[in-house]
């Protein structure tokens, strides 16, 4: 399904006078595509599928259907949201409060890593709208504490991601768990087969609202392909960040070593430097996320944990210093820059190693796309093998610029 007109308001929606007012004082003045095309099929109270990446308002697009369905009181939980992880849960529940504006909704929010007995509190007073992952709901429906058999809305939100992190199984028993008569909305920024499987089998006659993923990409961002050995990838990445000069980045690796690695090094020269991955503590984690969308982490080093699902406005670059093993894991690192609400369309670097131009072909293919070739001021990425690499975890000393290069970098990211 695709719109044939452009639509400049909210007004044209579906969505009752109460939403459209206080979408109006949040200062929202134009729906997003995925809101323009997903809110007039889901207020309808059809099952709905909606391809869009995160970013482009998809938060809204289902949360607003949500908040119009529901009653103002019931004994029982209205609508799931589920999603994959517990920073885009807490994400979710915000923007759900905010779009309720003054009407009276209340949400639960259940997730892992947080102390059960409140959430279980939480439970008991009815909320409408209960949003969490999977895991936790599972918890929680085993403790028959939460009960989904009256249920009139489920929203699966980053379906592809959930699949991909091994939850098929929990959100199976989760619709199993729900009552016959719901509506399901499943949004996702690519449609595999396994996603597709999903909706054959759990949702009747959806409707396909499909923004392409590779077309949002392609428009708003610049993306560049920087050729490198691999022992030299850590000197050009310095280089880079000289030479862009980013008020923002987010520099991707493969393992939690190499973005420890890199880390190490670079955080006693930049102080407003911070690593997130999977081995982080949830109070660690929550700390660099809050950190991000302050604006007070310049340097964020990353494992694919921030790839999906995480809604930070204010990045500016993004680095792949690790090829990404997959093409839609390129898209969805990318997708963290660009946002709708930045200032600047944003710009992507992949570090690519000779024997890695096939990894490259394909990511050009799946965005259909090629990226451009990135050229630096008098540096050699193919220089011989120095003695000190990032792998080595010694202490970092920055060869590829000169002193005064390496202190500008310093001085720019204060």
């Amino acid at each position: 399904m695709t719109s044939t007109e452009t639509v400049t308001s909210f007004d044209s929606l579906g969505l009752n006078a109460q939403l459209l007012n206080t979408v109006k004082s949040l200062g929202f003045e134009a729906p997003t595509p995925i809101q323009q095309e997903f809110i007039p099929v889901a207020v309808t109270g059809v099952d709905c599928i909606g391809q869009a990446r995160t970013g482009t308002g998809k938060t809204a697009a289902f949360a607003l259907p949500v908040l119009q369905k529901l009653k103002a009181r019931a004994e029982h939980v209205q609508a799931l949201v589920l999603a994959p992880t517990r920073e885009l849960s807490e994400q979710v529940d915000r923007e759900f409060r905010l779009l309720a504006g003054g009407s009276p909704c209340e949400t639960v929010l259940v997730v892992g890593g947080r102390p059960l007995g409140p959430q279980i509190k939480g439970l008991e007073r009815c909320p409408q709208v209960v949003i969490g992952t999977p895991g936790r709901i599972i918890d929680l429906i085993q403790r028959k504490v939460l009960i989904l058999n009256k249920i009139s809305t489920i929203v699966l939100d980053e379906a592809d991601r959930m699949l991909d992190i091994g939850f098929r199984k929990d959100i199976e028993r989760i619709l199993r768990s729900c009552s016959s008569e719901h509506q399901t909305l499943l949004l996702s920024a690519t449609l595999e087969e396994e996603v597709q499987r999903l909706a054959d089998r759990f949702m009747t006659n959806p409707v396909r609202v499909d923004l392409s993923e590779d077309h949002v990409v392609v428009e708003t961002i610049e993306q560049f392909y920087c050729t490198v050995e691999r022992h030299n990838k850590f000197n050009l990445l310095i280089k880079l960040l000289v030479q862009e000069r980013p008020s923002q980045a987010i520099v991707f690796c493969r393992t939690k070593r190499s973005a420890n690695d890199i880390y190490e090094k670079i955080k006693r020269k930049l102080p407003d430097v911070v690593a997130i991955h999977g081995d982080l503590p949830q109070r660690k984690r929550d700390q660099v996320i809050g950190k991000l969308r302050a604006g007070e982490a310049r340097l964020v080093i990353a494992t694919d944990i921030v790839g999906r699902g995480i809604d930070i406005s204010g990045i500016s670059h993004i680095i792949n210093y690790d090829i990404p093993e997959g093409s839609d894991d390129y898209i969805h690192r990318v997708g963290r820059t660009g946002r709708m609400s930045s200032d600047s369309d944003g710009r992507a670097f992949t570090f690519v190693t000779p024997e890695q131009g096939g990894e490259l072909t394909k990511i050009e293919i799946r965005i259909n796309k090629l990226l451009q070739e990135y050229q630096f001021d008098g540096i050699d990425a193919f220089a011989a093998k120095e003695v000190k690499t990032v792998q080595e975890n010694e202490a970092f000393e920055p060869t590829p610029s000169s002193e005064s290069e390496w202190d500008a970098i310093f001085e720019d990211l204060d």
